[in-house]
């Protein structure tokens, strides 16, 4: 499962990448037109970065939730039960080291 999510992820990369070098290249032609000036070309650039920031943010959200439920699915100790067990056990040893 983890390989399927990475092999999405590299995809959308890739295509943010392909689609950010296509915006990039209409921008400047539309620039070269005067139909934008350099300001307006930068602004939707920007704009287009921030969205896929975004996206890559929702990504790793949901990335990670997917995560948390298949450990949580398989029975897998998270390193916060891990740490649970210790105090625990830490606890216990110090009731049967006072008795």
């Amino acid at each position: 499962m983890g390989d399927l999510l990475r092999k999405g992820f590299l995809l959308g990369l890739g295509a943010a990448v392909s689609g950010k070098e296509k915006l990039e290249s209409k921008l400047k032609e539309l620039v070269d037109k005067n139909e934008l000036t350099q300001e307006q070309a930068r602004t939707v650039l920007r704009n287009f970065v921030d969205k896929g920031e975004m996206k890559k943010d929702e990504w790793s959200d949901k990335q990670y939730e997917q995560t948390q439920q298949m450990v949580k699915d398989l029975g897998i100790a998270t390193k916060e039960d891990i740490d649970a067990l210790r105090a625990r056990i830490k606890e216990l040893e110090e009731k049967v080291n006072l008795e």
